[in-house]
């Protein structure tokens, strides 16, 4: 089953079950899937599914830290939800060591050598962490290790 699939499922199960935040959610994700298949001009794969669903996980994140500035629990408790709801049709996260040990690798395999050669390690993790672990996160393990 595609994930458009699962998230055309999920909908009708939201829809069933009478849960607004989840329907809303799931509702936002095929709309942005949606657009971004306008802008694009063709159909989305489910590798294409995961990069909007991890950008829109991205987005809560940094709402969630914003209203925790802003001394706004409610909202942030709405964000957290909502992140919940996109991370189960994510595929399962890497470990902090899973992450160390991808670097590392990659690391190795294109001889990287100091802090400039940051761009190359990160191009040849992309495809491996994509959707799998946040992008910070996994930039400051590259930057942590190269020096």
């Amino acid at each position: 089953m595609t994930l458009k699939e699962q998230l055309d499922t999920a909908m009708k199960q939201a829809m069933k079950a009478r849960e607004d935040l989840r329907l809303s959610a799931v509702r936002m994700v095929r709309s942005t899937i949606r657009n971004r298949e306008i802008d694009l001009k063709r159909e989305l794969d489910d590798q294409g599914v995961i990069e909007v669903i991890s950008s829109l996980a991205k987005q809560r994140r940094e709402s969630i830290r914003l209203y925790g500035e802003g001394n706004r629990p409610d909202l942030v408790e709405k964000e957290e939800a909502e992140l919940a709801i996109l991370l189960g049709f994510l595929p399962a996260q890497l470990t902090g060591d899973e992450i160390v040990e991808l670097v590392a690798r990659a690391i190795r395999e294109t001889e990287a050598r100091g802090s400039k050669d940051m761009g190359r390690v990160m191009k040849a993790l992309a495809p491996l962490t994509a959707g799998r672990a946040d992008g910070k996160t996994v930039s400051d393990t590259v930057r942590e290790l190269l020096s």
